[in-house]
């Protein structure tokens, strides 16, 4: 079959990814991204104004790039989004440096420095739609280069985009006022510290806008004492380990006219409700229950936390700008149910303030008495220990009653029509493998019911034993075995 290569002009295909969807925050946002893949631990984001242009520029100590490292980096199209990445590693399609700086302005210049040496280049956009050519300028214009600065460690990275066009209005009718300016510099201040606040958290990297350290806003408001955390679910999703937890927010009673606003973000209460969805601790998409649900006034102390690792990209469909999603198919079902326990809790705090009180900091999870396990083998659904009421109780009983009553509601648990699963039938005389917690299991079980005087003979402990759901799978001869391991003789009175 013959062919022809064919080459894309420059000029429109440039044009065309200045277009991609960005705006200023996402796009700033999707340039951090490429400092912390590169290990940085100290970012600084500079925005500066002036009457003819305005310059960004982003400085940091990452593992900065050789010649070649950064010639690839320049290049359109550098990575493969179906290629493995490394663990933590945001990037994707190799698009975020060109394509989020060209929403920006047009002209974009990287230096960059690898154990002492030097390396750089530069893309303008003039120049290449003048000569409609995928020309890469491999120096940058020294009145660009002295405002970049120097890199003072031995490796790091400068990115410097200027001609704003996009951001400011360079070079057209209307241009930014300068107080138009840094109000959309703070706008990019409050999403940085968004989208990064479980990064800023650790405390293992700073960012910096204007010399000013962006502080992480969390969303979920984990250190006040009224907020509910519900436990920690694992979904198994086309083979990726995926985390969802949810938390409630507490009701306006119990937080201060300043935490009230905070908390609210920039979007309001009502429109901050819904599930949030982060990969390798970075906010891809909050604030909407993506079809699952519509949004009511209710709901508005409902946040759903969804943990994705990179791997899963292509099941939930991430975009280049890292802010468009949806949900795979087999995680429909399971967010929906999760999701519906924490809208209930929320609507019942929201009308009838029923939370734990500033005194009690120690009560947290739903008012639920069940909640899902998001295991695929074993029980699905699971009681849920933290229950105010439960916790309460045990507080009050002496360790052997606690023991007790924490080994009859696994018995619960196990027996609840919804975890009883069909087991395979084995012949009575066959010795069955069982693991050692099933086996400890049986020992307290039948220890319980010992002492309980529930049982006069071996046999009747036998029967009493194949007739509990968690030991449905056990022959007479396993069970039997277990408990003369254990000693567990019971007297013919």
């Amino acid at each position: 079959m013959n062919i022809v290569l064919t080459r894309p002009s420059a000029a429109p295909v440039i044009q065309a990814l200045r277009s991609i969807g960005y705006n200023a925050s996402t796009a700033i946002a999707d340039l951090v991204d490429n400092s912390l893949d590169a290990k940085a631990t100290d970012i600084k984001i500079n925005f500066t104004y002036s009457e003819t242009d305005g310059m960004i520029i982003i400085n940091d100590n990452g593992f900065g790039m050789t010649e070649e490292m950064l010639q690839i980096a320049m290049s359109i199209g550098s990575k493969d989004p179906r290629a493995h990445r490394g663990v933590n590693e945001l990037g994707r399609f190799g698009m975020g440096l060109k394509t989020a700086s060209f929403s920006l302005g047009k002209r974009l210049s990287v230096l960059t420095k690898k154990d002492g040496l030097y390396n750089e280049r530069c893309w303008d956009l003039d120049h290449v739609s003048e000569c409609n050519e995928w020309q890469l300028f491999t120096s940058i214009p020294q009145e660009v280069k002295l405002q970049m600065g120097e890199i003072r460690e031995e490796s790091g990275t400068i990115v410097c985009i200027d001609k704003l066009d996009r951001f400011m209005g360079v070079g057209r009718k209307r241009k930014l006022k300068e107080t138009s300016f840094y109000n959309k510099v703070s706008r990019i201040n409050r999403h940085l510290e968004f989208v990064f606040h479980s990064i800023l958290e650790k405390k293992e990297v700073s960012m910096f806008i204007n010399s000013k350290e962006i502080e992480p806003w969390d969303p979920f408001m984990k250190c006040h004492p009224n907020t509910m955390e519900g436990e920690m679910q694992i979904l198994k999703i086309n083979d990726n380990r995926i985390k969802v937890q949810y938390f409630i927010l507490p009701h306006a009673s119990h937080l201060t006219e300043s935490e009230y606003k905070k908390v609210g973000g920039y979007k309001g209460w009502r429109d901050h409700q819904g599930l949030y969805i982060y990969r390798e601790n970075r906010l891809l998409y909050f604030g909407d229950w993506m079809g699952l649900f519509p949004k009511d006034a209710a709901s508005q102390l409902a946040r759903v936390r969804i943990d994705l690792p990179n791997a899963a990209d292509s099941d939930w469909q991430v975009d280049i700008k890292k802010s468009g999603i949806n949900l795979p198919e087999d995680a429909k079902r399971r967010l929906e149910a999760i999701s519906s326990i924490a809208r209930k809790v929320s609507r019942d705090i929201f009308y009838f303030r029923t939370q734990s009180s500033p005194r009690n900091p120690s009560v947290k999870g739903s008012l639920n008495t069940w909640e899902q396990s998001g295991i695929e083998d074993g029980p699905q659904f699971i009681l849920n220990r933290n229950h105010p009421i439960l916790s309460e109780l045990l507080k009050n009983l002496d360790d052997e009653n606690a023991k007790l009553l924490n080994l009859y509601l696994k018995f619960v648990q196990l027996g609840s029509p919804s975890n009883i699963i069909d087991s395979p039938k084995v012949p009575e005389e066959e010795m069955q493998e069982v693991p050692d917690s099933q086996k400890e299991l049986v020992v307290q079980f039948a220890s319980s019911m010992m002492q309980l005087n529930v049982v006069e003979n071996e046999e009747q402990l036998l029967n009493i034993l194949l007739t509990q759901p968690a030991f449905d799978g056990l022959n007479r001869a396993t069970l039997k075995a277990i408990t003369s391991e254990a000693n567990l003789i019971v007297s013919n009175g």
